[in-house]
């Protein structure tokens, strides 16, 4: 196992990010937000804004920075601000002042009077139910309501009404936050080559694509750098406001522009997880083998309905085989912040409703949970011929039963003095995905190579990843290997999202180290060469022929060559057609309840996972356990309170609830290693995201089995574990 590369950088404080940057002559800008939730702006007084000490620029509808609405093809339209009046919820960027320092400018945007033509706002998503819409395609195209049904059965509900046992109920969880250490934030200078901009994000070369959309600039002109990422997984997707901003100021001004939104602005100003409503609808015979499944979502969303929680399409559609399936997702329009991608976007709410179903299943029927799961084990996703690439989620479950003690669990739980004891587990599942990615790889004369590609590293650990596969496929040491990402000046790396980042890039290294290495031999038996003429071999950092071998640092000396790059890119290709994939997982927690003052305390956690090869144990434990501690969060700490006018009532870290050290107990992890290498040549599948899938199922379960008492929203409060 290899520690992080960057690990002692970022707990020492040298790590640099975007905000870190001090340029000569930089200036500061602050984001003023609106404090209605719909609505135009009817004006803005800037005068006494515009005259105070310090201030340099003030922008607002009424008088803009020069930008449009960019578009991606991956992505679609990104919103812009200060490009029209109208207001589509509380905390909206509506105006940016820029001052020598950041007091100047903070103090100044204090000054600003807003006034507004106001109009009613619809904020709540059981209010606006009944408006809500049918969800567009999924990303691939996908229908997000789909039947399946067995011969000679017309109808889901004639399925439901045929089964011998049927389990129904409605489930929500609450709309959540990234909530990333680092706020959204942004440097940007402009020279004579154009515009650099320092600003965490997922990916440089869409951010860098994006920015020269809004600026009007030719893309060759725009660099993004993000060397280090302070949190995002989701919410640093897209470029934020504070980059476009001061991008645009920055121009306007002739001069470099810091901003950064303040951490009450994170929560309004940049986008979170929906909140959701599910009902679930389980049939079965009296052995358990299900034979309906009915799964229907509903799911807020921002105004522009620019993002769907896909909870039923990511879960039901293909965790369990069943004959007859139904899955619908409908989105409600609210004058709330924008929805977005929040780790395991779907999976995570979703498998919160349907893992709580199959818990409230296997006690309707008397069964134990885990052997409930195994028998309704699917091979392929449910009306579709193309089975799993590999899947090992029964040796998941057999494992981590044998190491949980689940054999000791009651049906019932137990007591430990005034402490009820109970036991959950659930099903976790995550697709694994590939995006488009090209990587560059260079051998250099000092015997050390160099891995670049403008993707990023959120927190993943993926420059370790890249520097163990680079050194793996040029057959060197790791220590010898020199991984570089987050700028768009390297090759395009594309998203680090989705769980894709080792698969797409780590095949993209193995493709570009055959290059470099085929054009390294090229040039050992080239005329005049050390091997001119010779059959040359590589091996070991080495060339080697007739008895003689030489480092490629050797050979590129003595061919008076600096270096030798070569570049591979790697995209989902036909394995699409012959397969699904997807990474499984068990999910195991125990749960203590007090009996007196109903404070719930998870006490133990595991996880087993089948997520193809591991590259590097360390990070992958860290990951996983990062995000089943995201999935105690869900379940008993986290939800943005939203007010009727649209104002959120605990948007900052001191209401904002997320576990703190003494809320997590020892957690361990297991891994399930079967290389999948009909999904890629690494044989990894995804395992950043799937962490947090099914954990927030597991402990509702296991306050269930301690306590007699069924939740079905989260966060579960102490009130809701009070008994009648």
């Amino acid at each position: 196992m290899v520690s992080r590369m960057d690990g002692r950088l970022k707990v020492t404080g040298q790590a640099r990010y975007g905000l870190d940057r001090t340029m000569p002559g930089m200036v500061y800008g602050y984001v003023v937000l609106s404090t209605i939730a719909h609505g135009e702006i009817a004006a803005m007084d800037v005068t006494a804004a515009k005259s105070a000490r310090g201030v340099l620029g003030v922008y607002s509808p009424f008088d803009p920075l020069e930008l449009s609405t960019p578009a991606s093809p991956m992505m679609g339209e990104t919103w812009v601000p200060l490009q029209n009046r109208e207001v589509a919820y509380y905390g909206q960027p509506i105006g940016f002042v820029v001052a020598e320092t950041f007091e100047q400018a903070r103090d100044a945007a204090a000054l600003i009077e807003v006034t507004y033509h106001q109009r009613p706002a619809l904020t709540s998503l059981r209010d606006g139910l009944a408006t809500a819409e049918d969800a567009p395609p999924a990303f691939n195209g996908s229908p997000q309501t789909l039947t399946v049904l067995a011969s000679g059965v017309e109808s889901i509900e004639d399925a439901l009404a045929a089964s011998p046992v049927v389990v129904e109920a409605t489930y929500a969880t609450a709309s959540q936050h990234h909530a990333a250490m680092e706020p959204h934030s942004a440097v940007a200078v402009w020279d004579d080559e154009g515009l650099t901009v320092y600003s965490g994000n997922q990916a440089s070369d869409l951010q860098a694509a994006e920015l020269a959309g809004a600026l009007g600039e030719d893309l060759s002109s725009v660099r993004a750098v993000n060397p280090f990422v302070g949190g995002a997984f989701g919410g640093k997707g897209r470029t934020s406001a504070p980059a476009f901003l001061a991008a645009a100021a920055a121009r306007a001004l002739g001069r470099p522009v810091k901003a950064a939104l303040t951490r009450e602005q994170v929560f309004t100003a940049t986008a979170g997880r929906a909140e959701t409503m599910q009902k679930i609808s389980l049939g079965a015979e009296r052995d358990g083998t299900l034979v309906a499944v009915r799964h229907d979502s509903w799911c807020t969303t921002a105004a522009d309905r620019s993002f769907v929680e896909p909870t039923s399409f990511g879960t039901s559609r293909e965790w369990y085989a069943t004959p007859n399936l139904a899955i619908s997702q409908k989105m409600v329009p609210l004058h709330i912040p924008q929805t977005t991608f929040m780790r395991a976007p779907g999976e995570a709410p979703g498998s919160f409703a349907l893992e709580s179903a199959m818990d409230e299943l296997a006690v309707a029927l008397g069964m134990d949970p885990i052997e409930l799961r195994l028998r309704n084990n699917s091979t392929a996703p449910p009306g579709k011929d193309l089975q799993w690439s590999s899947k090992h989620l029964d040796e998941c479950f057999r494992i981590g039963a044998a190491q949980f003690g689940w054999a000791d669990r009651s049906p019932r739980g137990r007591t430990d003095g005034d402490w009820l004891v109970g036991m959950g587990t659930a099903t976790a599942m995550f697709p694994a995905l590939r995006f488009p990615a090209t990587v560059e790889v260079t051998l250099r004369a000092d015997d050390s190579a160099v891995v670049a590609t403008s993707g990023a590293d959120p927190g993943t650990g993926l420059l370790t990843v890249l520097s163990l596969i680079g050194a793996e496929s040029l057959d060197i040491a790791p220590d010898r290997v020199t991984p570089r990402l987050g700028d768009s000046a390297f090759p395009a790396g594309g998203m680090s999202g989705g769980s894709t980042a080792t698969a797409s890039a780590g095949t993209a290294i193995m493709i570009a180290a055959t290059k470099v290495i085929d054009d390294l031999q090229t040039l050992a038996s080239s005329p005049g060469a050390p091997f001119e003429g010779r059959e040359v071999t590589y091996a070991d950092g080495r060339v080697h022929a007739g008895g003689r071998a030489m480092t490629f640092g050797e050979l590129l000396r003595e061919m008076d060559h600096s270096s030798i790059s070569a570049r591979g890119s790697s995209a989902p290709g036909e394995e699409m057609t012959k397969h699904s994939f997807s990474s499984f997982g068990a999910q195991f927690c125990e749960v203590r309840v007090h009996r007196w003052t109903r404070e719930a305390r998870v006490s133990r956690m595991l996880g087993v996972f089948d997520a193809g090869r591991v590259i590097n144990e360390k990070t992958a434990r860290s990951q996983l356990a990062g995000g089943m501690i995201w999935g105690v969060s869900a379940a008993l700490h986290e939800g943005l309170e939203l007010e009727a006018n649209g104002r959120f009532a605990n948007a900052d870290f001191a209401n904002y609830l997320i576990p703190v050290n003494a809320d997590i107990p020892e957690i361990d992890v297991h891994f399930v290693q079967y290389p999948d290498t009909l999904h890629n040549a690494v044989g990894a599948k995804g395992l950043g995201e799937i962490g947090v899938v099914g954990m927030a199922a597991a402990i509702a379960n296991a306050l269930y089995n301690a306590t007699g008492i069924r939740v079905r929203h989260i966060p579960i409060r102490i009130e809701d574990l009070l008994e009648d």
